[in-house]
This record gives C-alpha cells, sequence and structure tokens, in this order.
C-alpha cells in the first residue's frame, strides 16, 4: 500500500465541478493499493500517518501529530501510485491491486482513519476527480508499507 500525505491548510476534492469532500488543517491523502496487500497494510500505513510528528509545535520543529492539532483527513484513492515507467512510455499499472479489492481496503483504510480522527472526507473510488490544496509548507511524505 502507499500513500502520498501532503500536510494542508485546505483541500477537497470535486467531480464534474461538485465538491464531494473538503477538510481544513491536515492531511490530504492519496492512496494506492497494490497487489497482494491486505488488512495488515492497512493498520500498519493508518498508524505510521497518524503518529507521524508534522506540524510544528510553538518553537517551529515539527514534534506535533494529526491528534495534537485536532487535523481533518482527506483519502483520494489513487491507483496510478502503482505506476511502473521501466519499459517504454507508457505507464503500466500491473502492480496495482485489482478493482474489488483495491476498494475494499480503500474503505477498510476510510474506515479506520475515522476511528482515531473526527472529520475525514473521501473522495469516490474510481471516478475521475478533481483535487484541489494548499500544501501547507510544502510538506509532503512518500510511505509504502514495503518499507515500514
Amino acid at each position: 500500500m502507499r500513500a502520498v500525505i501532503q500536510r494542508v491548510s485546505q483541500a477537497r476534492v470535486s467531480i464534474d465541478g461538485d465538491v464531494i469532500g473538503s477538510v481544513g488543517r491536515g492531511f490530504a491523502i492519496l492512496l494506492g493499493v497494490g497487489r497482494g496487500d491486505g488488512e495488515e497494510q492497512v493498520e500498519r500505513l493508518w498508524s505510521k500517518i497518524f503518529k507521524m510528528r508534522i506540524f510544528e509545535d510553538a518553537d517551529g520543529k515539527t514534534n506535533l501529530s494529526l491528534a495534537d492539532v485536532g487535523g481533518e483527513v482527506l483519502v483520494v484513492s489513487q491507483f496510478t501510485l502503482y505506476a511502473s515507467c521501466r519499459r517504454g512510455n507508457r505507464p503500466s499499472f500491473t502492480d496495482a491491486g485489482a478493482p474489488d479489492e483495491a476498494k475494499r481496503l480503500y474503505e477498510a483504510f476510510v474506515a479506520r482513519a475515522r476511528k482515531d480522527v473526527p472529520r475525514v472526507e473521501t473522495g469516490e473510488f474510481g471516478a475521475m476527480m478533481e483535487v484541489s490544496l494548499v500544501n501547507d509548507g510544502p510538506f509532503t511524505i512518500v510511505l509504502d508499507t514495503d518499507e515500514l
């Protein structure tokens, strides 16, 4: 499972011009599910994200977690995080999870996040979406459960 986590002051996701999810201060998470991922990866990835201390404290040091700042979360599915460009110029997505299983694990990740965070908004799995955000920093972290 892979995630691109951006510390944001605001973020939103739209479909056909209609905002379907928006958050204030917190994280915008682009989430990709790979072949072979399961519940263990959901738990490991969320646990790492939730505990990351990437918000500034009173001294300006990145020392505070999402919970410490009362942050919100926007989660958007993005299978393209599993793109491989090793051969040719057209990306291959064979390492991405099968759509039905990827959707199940995406929903499991969102449900897990909602246990810890009062406001978790989402995109729509499989839809063409527009994501807008203000990256606070900028501060962006890329995580892969194969490396955690």
